[in-house]
């Protein structure tokens, strides 16, 4: 086998999951390190809206960019699973199909984020200078989804293969590539939002073009090429069935932290004295809630082992093994939550600090820091049921029952929160009703979640087991 694949279907997997994990989790924090890099070095601009700004925009941005990040979940699926059932051309055709739906997505979503940017933000409750730099910044973000949709589903391909070090080195190099940017845009060139921008935009170009030389290079059934680059009608059928339910259920989740978003507006207007020259809630709220990103991230790196080695191993016909492939991704999972929670809770301060949030005798700015402080409190409490709730998608994702795992998620988390905020947060206003919502919803989703991974489980065993006498 090629170095840098792994075996999911024989030997431990303890093991083999950490070392799938650790250089998937690394390259997923350098992504969200883009945005964390957008948003600490744009608190140094003259624009004190910026860091709320960026924060508020990033429901409106995932309601369109988890759509087609849903359906690089399906490629991660269909081309694990052609792997682990040894179909070399149908590997490939699902490689090349991903690709052309990746440009297509990417394109599709970008003109619809850039034409109804400003509507959904004024529906938020934006105006003002907070709506002209949101507008500025998604816009902007918006011309470079295609890149991003491209990277997305070339880290999906190389996952589903098994290699996680090439996205590893590939996103190393364009992280710190954004950050260098960020900070000429900003301090030399004095940009605001549109400078981190149009930072990003550039590191995700560099991200595609530098993933496809590398997949173009591979010695494997993933290699790509122009030539073979078509549709193929049953590859793409595959992946709609599995990608088409996750992207509703990132679209459906953003949605509802957009209802969330705009409560949170409205909370900053009921207690930000009518002088004070920012949105201190809304930033307080976008600090902490950009620092939670390294948390979620962390987990949902082991989300995707558990679909990636899930998808092998059902292809594999390998069903009870999916058992011990639960069990080690709920034990790694929590560790990690609660490696997380440790370091945000104890050092909080210091971290909020890098986004200009600190305590202060300045109202505006200690409403800003109790408001972080406030989500801190509520989210990390529990936080390792977000990391449950993430696993047991990722199994049911990786078994092929996509709709399932969004059925759950819609019901018990989107739906849940919408229907919080338009009864509990409408009675008694307050961020800690708000926040609470979180923690409720994750626990019902990973409870429902794990009854439906063991009975789907045990249902595929009764059936093998019957085929088996059969025979």
């Amino acid at each position: 086998m090629n170095k840098s694949k792994i075996n999911m279907t024989e030997g431990p997997l303890f093991g083999k999951i950490l070392k799938y994990v650790l250089p998937l989790m690394v390259t997923n924090l350098l992504q969200v390190f883009y945005n964390a890099a957008d948003m600490i070095i744009v608190s140094l601009s003259h624009e004190p809206n910026a860091v709320g700004a960026i924060g508020l925009t990033a429901p409106m941005i995932n309601l369109f960019v988890n759509i087609f990040i849903g359906f690089s979940v399906g490629a991660n699926v269909v081309v694990a699973r052609n792997i682990g059932i040894g179909d070399q051309k149908n590997v490939s055709r699902a490689v090349h199909t991903s690709i052309c739906v990746s440009v297509i997505f990417g394109i599709t979503g970008g003109l619809i984020g850039i034409l109804s940017a400003r509507p959904i933000l004024i529906i938020m409750g934006n105006s003002g200078n907070m709506l002209q730099l949101a507008v500025k910044y998604v816009t902007i973000y918006f011309i470079g989804t295609p890149f991003l949709s491209v990277t997305n589903y070339v880290v999906a391909i190389l996952r589903g293969e098994g290699d996680t070090k090439t996205p590893l080195f590939v996103m190393s190099g364009t992280g710190l590539l954004n950050v260098l940017l960020n900070l000429f845009f900003v301090l030399v060139c004095g940009l605001s939002v549109e400078g981190v921008a149009l930072a990003t935009t550039i590191a995700n170009a560099a991200s595609a073009v530098i993933l496809l030389i590398c997949l173009a290079r591979k010695k494997s059934d993933c290699k790509f090429s122009f030539k073979k680059l078509k549709i193929d009608k049953t590859a793409l059928i595959s992946i709609i069935q599995i990608g088409l339910p996750a992207g509703i259920q990132g679209a459906l989740f953003s949605l509802s932290n957009l209802i969330i978003q705009s409560s949170i507006i409205k909370v900053n207007n009921m207690v930000t004295p009518a002088d004070v020259t920012y949105q201190p809630v809304v930033k307080g709220n976008a600090a902490a809630g950009n620092l939670e990103g390294f948390a979620y991230t962390a987990t949902n790196s082991v989300y995707q082992a558990a679909t990636s080695f899930t998808g092998q191993n059902a292809g594999a016909k390998k069903y009870k093994r999916i058992s011990s492939v639960m069990k080690n991704c709920y034990f790694i999972t929590f560790c990690i939550a609660g490696f997380f929670t440790a370091i945000m809770l104890i050092f909080k301060t210091p971290l909020l600090s890098l986004y200009g949030v600190a305590a202060s005798e300045n109202t505006a700015d200690m409403i800003a820091f109790e408001t972080a402080t406030t989500r801190f409190l509520y989210m990390f409490s529990c936080y390792f049921l977000l990391a449950f709730m993430e696993i047991g998608s990722g199994v049911l994702r990786g078994f092929g029952k996509s709709l399932t795992a969004t059925f759950v998620t819609l019901f018990f988390t989107c739906i849940f929160r919408i229907v919080w905020i338009f009864s509990a947060f409408a009675a008694f206003p307050s961020l800690g009703v708000i926040y609470i919502s979180y923690p409720i919803s994750w626990g019902m989703s990973a409870l429902i979640n794990f009854i439906c991974c063991v009975v789907i489980q045990k249902k595929h065993i009764k059936e093998q087991e019957t085929q088996t006498v059969s025979e």
